[in-house]
């Protein structure tokens, strides 16, 4: 599979594209570790509702920039992260212009099928976070039943599956219920961002209840020590009425 790449700058900020308008990744330039857009800081959101030192295990589908991957490396010093991307290009992309640190004992990236590797591996993993498309923003296989069903399986008791659906796109709700049915309706939705994604987390094993002081006091922990500022995730949560209790439960 070959991905046409192209990359753009903007106020201090670097964008990755594969061949289209739609921005694949992205990173400010002088901070190259932070998450720069809003998704991405989403996608970290289950640091809220599992408690520390979770997850140690971590399974990337899709590198794009590397974002997410970066982020791990620099914050989370107690996970290890595999991440599987099917274009050997990105993988070259995000090296040289993204600042990927190199593999170590803590980083692995392998180049194939997201959807057959979850298929066919037997680990468990405490995070699995999917974010994959094409140029035209289409996540393929990895939106099917069969996909979100096989990444329940290879999910730890404690275990999160964080999946990048984009609202934008026609089919969005069929994947939403898709991701439903293949976890028994454990599933929590946050709202749009102003991007048009939509991350979604589902759990298969212990559920998530997180009450409102532990909730708020977790945001300002992590953007502490992390610098992730989820706050504004937490104010477009209570502003949609999805936390009439204050909590996040599913």
């Amino acid at each position: 599979m070959t991905v046409p790449i192209d990359i753009s700058e903007e106020s201090g900020v670097r964008y990755l594209h594969f061949g289209s308008v739609w921005v694949q990744g992205a990173m400010r330039i002088r901070k190259p570790d932070a998450l720069e857009l809003e998704y991405t800081r989403e996608m970290m959101a289950g640091l809220l509702l599992r408690a520390a030192p979770w997850p140690e295990r971590v399974l990337l589908i899709g590198l794009g920039a590397g974002s997410i991957a970066k982020f791990i490396h620099r914050h989370l010093p107690q996970a290890r992260t595999t991440v599987v991307e099917i274009a050997p290009e990105v993988h070259a992309v995000a090296s040289q212009y993204f600042r990927l640190p190199p593999e170590d004992e803590r980083l692995q990236v392998m180049i194939g099928d997201g959807a057959h590797f979850v298929a066919n591996d037997e680990s468990q993993w405490d995070l699995i976070v999917v974010d994959g498309f094409d140029r035209n923003a289409r996540a393929g296989e990895l939106a099917s039943q069969a996909f979100y069903e096989a990444c329940k399986a290879r999910l730890s008791s404690d275990g999160l599956l964080s999946v990048n659906l984009f609202g934008q796109i026609r089919g969005f709700k069929t994947q939403l219920k898709r991701l439903g049915e293949a976890f028994d309706g454990h599933v929590f939705a946050l709202p749009p961002c102003p991007s048009g994604n939509v991350v979604a987390f589902a759990r298969g094993g212990n559920p998530v209840d997180t009450s409102p002081p532990s909730l708020g006091e977790r945001v300002t922990e992590l953007k502490a020590a992390t610098g992730l500022d989820l706050k504004p995730t937490l104010k477009r949560l209570e502003k949609s009425g999805q936390l009439p209790d204050g909590r996040i439960a599913f």
